[in-house]
């Protein structure tokens, strides 16, 4: 199974942000849309959105837990992590839980070559592979009764 796979049955909108946003609007819109994580996006009118980075639930706690102050006075840019692990349509659900496991983290922005098309989270993976068992688990089943 690859993420196009998930992607074609999660679907592929993926919630962003500007990095002059701040970091009051990262909270309305992750509460918004019910998400944990916006990718971060320069527009750039000729070529689209340009991913520059993600900010997560787990960054704004960070924040606040560091730091006192208005979210509404702090920039995205200043608090996003810009070391973006992407992946491909085409990479399978292994090489994806493997990218999640070893860097810690619980999103992967998907890019069709520097397009974004989507966005797999860990609960995603988890799905997939839980979908993928249970068919095999009925096949299984059938195989035995035959």
């Amino acid at each position: 199974m690859t993420l196009q796979d998930i992607l074609r049955t999660k679907g592929s909108i993926v919630f962003t942000i500007e990095p002059t946003a701040t970091l009051e609007d990262v909270v309305l819109r992750l509460v918004q849309h019910n998400v944990g994580a916006l990718v971060v996006c320069d527009r750039d009118c000729s070529e689209g959105e340009r991913p520059v980075g993600i900010i997560t639930e787990r960054d704004i706690l960070h924040v606040t837990a560091k730091q006192r102050g208005l979210l509404g006075s702090m920039r995205v840019a200043e608090y996003m992590t810009t070391r973006l692990i992407t992946a491909t349509p085409q990479d399978s659900v292994d090489t994806v839980m493997g990218l999640l496991t070893e860097h810690r983290i619980r999103h992967v922005p998907v890019l069709n070559g520097n397009k974004l098309v989507g966005l797999v989270s860990i609960g995603d993976i988890v799905k997939s592979q839980l979908d993928r068992l249970a068919m095999e688990n009925q096949f299984m089943k059938d195989y035995i009764r035959s």
